[in-house]
């Protein structure tokens, strides 16, 4: 073997050790993505456009609204959404109806909080969005946890950071 592979070898084995110790201080179950809420309180799907909101009613049901680049309302067109959540042995599928300019869901989401969520729409392409659905009360901003922006750990237990403040 000639010594640039070998030093080249070398280098790879090096690389993918640091990429595996990155991934060990950086493996927990939530994404670095920039969060947007949207215009009514929901999080906002950039993905698709027109922008889509999933937000989570007072009667447990999930409405879809589109919005354009100026968060301005915009009427469902030919789009298709689903919603598989909850246990991931026996998932909870939605189906969506139009209900004046935005999209309900079918049935009320499952009990629980913290459910693992697949969003997806479908308007000549699909798009799929996932998050786990964190219905409790963000302490530091005016959302639900799904839709939060802050920058806080989304998925520690704030009572616990409550009690640190104090």
């Amino acid at each position: 073997m000639k010594l640039p592979t070998i030093a080249a070898l070398i280098s790879l084995g090096i690389a993918s050790a640091v990429v595996a110790d990155d991934k060990e201080k950086h493996d927990h179950d939530h994404d670095h993505e920039h969060i947007v809420a949207g215009p009514t309180g929901g999080r906002l799907i950039t993905k698709v456009e027109p922008h889509a909101e999933f937000f989570v009613t007072k009667e447990n049901k999930i409405e879809i609204r589109f919005f354009d680049h100026d968060n301005e309302p915009v009427a469902p067109g030919e789009q298709v959404v689903s919603v598989i959540m909850g246990d991931r042995s026996a998932p909870t599928k939605l189906a969506f109806v139009k209900e004046g300019n935005k999209l309900v869901s079918d049935q009320t989401i499952p009990k629980g909080n913290n459910l693992p969520t697949v969003v997806q729409i479908k308007d000549g392409k699909t798009v799929t969005e996932r998050f786990n659905l964190n219905l409790e009360e963000c302490p530091t901003c005016e959302y639900k946890e799904y839709a939060c922006i802050c920058e806080h750990d989304h998925d520690h237990d704030h009572d616990h950071d409550e009690k640190k403040k104090k």
